[in-house]
């Protein structure tokens, strides 16, 4: 195993996510909650935090082993791999957007490199420790749908206001282009070729005037609800980079 990079991918609609559009998701309760919050982008998997020992002790082997689907074994070898990579136990923003350059040489992953980077980085040290990386593996892996949905927020709200704007949504609409070779992006639909139609589009289907704000609740609700969204929100993995991720988890 090797460190490898984490980004919004692989959203579908499944049986929990189903569930939760018969609960419907309440939109109020969310911007409540957003309101409290006051700028904290974090909650659920990602309050785990960053830790101040490099030290895998045995009560942080259990924390992450009763909120990951990692095995003991499973960790140590992930452990052991990321010492080897980051020796001082924590990954720098450059160290980050390096591993993010080795997986996508033909374009440039480094603003959403930092995009990524900045969401995980739960306090905002400019590091992420080996707690924070696991929760991301995990979270951008094999996280339940929801939890991704409240990462992707995290991801778009570039500011941490508890709020997107339509700013926020071009400027990651554009970082993920970045990553997509030119030649990839002459493939595209003629009305999403481009970050400006494609976060265009987006905004118009939460159906927001210009200086408008879409909420967490919003979001979420607007994502489980339409498949077009869930879609355009995210990177779409070529086959030759989920290879080359595959190997490296190897």
């Amino acid at each position: 195993m090797t460190i490898i990079p984490f980004h919004l991918n692989g959203l579908q609609f499944e049986d929990e996510v189903e569930e939760h559009k018969l609960q419907r998701f309440n939109a109020q309760t969310q911007e409540e909650k957003t309101k409290k919050k006051k700028g904290k982008r974090f909650k659920f998997l990602w309050r785990m935090g960053n830790t101040k020992s490099s030290a895998l002790s045995k009560e942080l082997l259990e924390e992450l082993k009763s909120n990951t689907k990692y095995s003991e074994a499973e960790l140590c070898t992930w452990y052991q791999s990321f010492l080897k990579e980051c020796p001082g136990g924590k990954i720098s923003k450059q160290q980050f957007e390096g591993i993010y350059a080795s997986f996508f040489p033909n374009a440039d992953p480094t603003e959403y490199a930092r995009h990524v980077f900045r969401s995980f980085d739960t306090n905002a040290d400019g590091t992420l420790d080996f707690k924070e990386y696991i929760v991301a593996l995990h979270l951008t892996s094999g996280g339940k749908t929801l939890q991704k949905l409240e990462w992707a927020f995290a991801l778009y709200d570039v500011d941490g206001n508890g709020t997107i704007s339509k700013n926020e949504i071009q400027e990651i609409v554009r970082s993920i282009f970045n990553m997509i070779p030119v030649d990839d992006q002459k493939n595209l639909p003629e009305d999403e070729n481009t970050p400006e139609k494609r976060a265009e589009k987006i905004w118009e289907f939460f159906g927001k005037k210009e200086n408008d704000k879409i909420s967490e609740g919003e979001f979420i609700q607007g994502v489980m609800d339409n498949k077009d969204i869930l879609r355009l929100i995210q990177y779409d993995e070529p086959q030759k980079i989920k290879d080359k991720l595959k190997e490296k988890k190897q």
